[in-house]
């Protein structure tokens, strides 16, 4: 888990993870429920969506992981796609 943001610890991929989170949660319209938990767990599935994408384009080196906006842009389509699916039927 060291590589998701480039830096360090633990500590720094959670702090980091929610702080994307939060931003993605806050650019995207609509309403998204949900607990600081799964705000930093967006954030740093974003950062892994965005890693794993741009090594498959080319993006990245293998040793490279995505940054900052790329981890608030993967997890945008991931709150985009949590919200296309989850639609409730009436």
């Amino acid at each position: 888990m060291q590589g998701i943001f480039g830096g360090g610890g633990i500590l720094w991929i959670i702090l980091i993870g929610f702080i994307a989170g939060l931003v993605a949660r806050a650019l995207k319209p609509g309403k998204d429920a949900m607990g600081w938990i799964l705000t930093i767990v967006l954030g740093i599935a974003g950062a892994l969506l965005a890693t794993f994408i741009g090594r498959a384009v080319g993006w990245y080196d293998p040793n490279e992981a995505a940054g900052f906006i790329g981890a608030v842009i993967g997890a945008i389509v991931l709150l985009a796609l949590w919200g296309m699916f989850s639609k409730k039927k009436r």
